[in-house]
């Protein structure tokens, strides 16, 4: 298949998904407060009122479901990956992976892939590449900014988490823009997702188009990298070595592997920053505190996780009949586990509304929990800490462009913010 033919940019596929997922204009936080105190487990589907497509593809709407508002049922269901599964993935969001995904797996299966892809994500890999990440950010994307004197903060930070992501798990950084097209297409493969009647067509096909591009574009990589010997800290080179089953995995199985993680190992990234930086610049004095202070960044991302999560749910489907707070959810229900709800939940977070990067620690799940918990949240939080540090460094006394609409962070199943027009001095 031609470059020419399957070309496709990544900021138009970006806004497609982010459009996608942006739902009805409702006030999510505002209504799952509600449900909290009138139906903390509900039972029909909440997120349809959104019109978002969820993981469970063409399946959504198709069988019982419930949904969850409070903190410890959340907790609960995303812990037990024996009563809550997430196999039904497979044919609906990875319908559009065809291949070996971890979101999809379950059980012993999940434990013994994660178990291979683990290492090449833990801080003890991960901050090898702390110089390199901070050059790349500073070098390559900021301080050619610097002259200008102004910015949309959002077009580096599409760009960087890919960038920095991308030459973590392996692929060759020579040339930036492959990492861009293969982030289009990754995004591409998650627009076949798409639930809108007229939308639907276009976005499957062009997610097929996406799939089989990318499989050549990382198999090519898988080929040459095995006939080099293997070796590196990154992903690939990692899974190259492991062995799965008893063997060694084959280039077939490392490629869909690799093909599985790539549409989030910017994207997801990409909005967190964008939710970061708006409520670093928009609450009262907390930029001088953080320009003052670095070590309140892990802080900052920890806060903005739980505040403005970037999923706001997930889903599972139950093995077995259960009772969550006195309802019972009979086999094969699906149960939407409303993050966004637990995050803000008053009987686990002091003032929960309020954004407070001084609150006692306690997990949220902006990065999930349990078996599934994101695999790559050291290096999203790594990537942050060294992206606004480089900011706060190199843009003095940087503050939002009052001459253009302050950012709002959105979105009902994807949050964050689209633009944030800065200037600095």
């Amino acid at each position: 298949m031609s470059t020419e033919n399957t070309a496709m940019d990544l900021e138009t596929a970006y806004s497609a998904v982010s459009e996608m997922y942006r739902g009805a204009d409702l006030d999510i936080h505002a209504l799952s407060r509600e449900m909290r105190h009138s139906a903390p487990v509900y039972e029909g589907d909440f997120v349809a009122q959104f019109g978002v497509p969820t993981n469970a593809g063409m399946q959504q709407g198709t069988r019982p479901t419930f949904a969850l508002f409070k903190y410890n049922d959340v907790m609960a269901v995303l812990r037990d990956g024996t009563s809550f599964t997430s196999g039904f993935i497979a044919e609906g969001l990875g319908a559009f992976f065809d291949g070996l995904i971890i979101l999809a797996m379950d059980g012993e299966q999940h434990r013994r892939v994660r178990a291979l892809l683990q290492p090449a994500f833990m801080p003890q890999t991960v901050n090898k590449w702390r110089d390199k990440i901070d050059y790349v950010i500073r070098h390559h994307f900021l301080e050619p900014m610097v002259q200008h004197k102004r910015a949309d903060l959002m077009d580096f930070g599409l760009n960087f988490p890919i960038r920095e992501m991308y030459a973590l798990m392996g692929f060759p950084d020579g040339d930036p823009e492959k990492y861009r097209q293969y982030a289009a297409w990754a995004l591409a493969m998650v627009g076949g997702n798409q639930i809108d009647p007229a939308k639907a067509p276009e976005a499957r096909r062009q997610a097929g188009i996406a799939v089989k591009a990318l499989y050549d574009a990382i198999m090519e990589v898988v080929v040459q990298r095995r006939a080099a010997g293997s070796e590196g800290d990154d992903l690939i080179g990692q899974l190259l070595r492991a062995e799965h089953e008893g063997r060694m995995l084959d280039d077939h199985e490392v490629t869909t592997f690799v093909r599985s993680l790539l549409p989030a190992a910017g994207e997801t990234t990409t909005r967190t920053f964008s939710s970061v930086i708006t409520l670093m610049m928009t609450t009262p004095g907390l930029i001088d505190r953080i320009r003052a202070d670095r070590n309140l960044i892990p802080k900052l991302i920890d806060e903005t996780v739980r505040y403005e999560p970037v999923a706001t749910f997930k889903v599972r489907e139950t093995s077995k009949d259960v009772e969550i707070g006195g309802v019972q959810i009979p086999k094969g229900s699906f149960v939407q586990c409303m993050v966004v709800s637990a995050n803000r939940d008053e009987e686990a977070f002091e003032n929960p509304d309020v954004f407070d990067i001084d609150r006692k620690t306690k997990p949220s799940f902006g990065f999930g929990f349990g078996p599934h918990m994101c695999i790559g949240q050291f290096v999203a939080k790594l990537e942050l800490t060294c992206a606004i540090n480089a900011i706060l460094d190199l843009f003095p006394n940087i503050r939002l462009d009052p001459s253009k609409p302050v950012p709002v962070i959105s979105g009902a199943q994807l949050r964050g913010v689209s633009s944030i027009p800065v200037i600095w001095d």
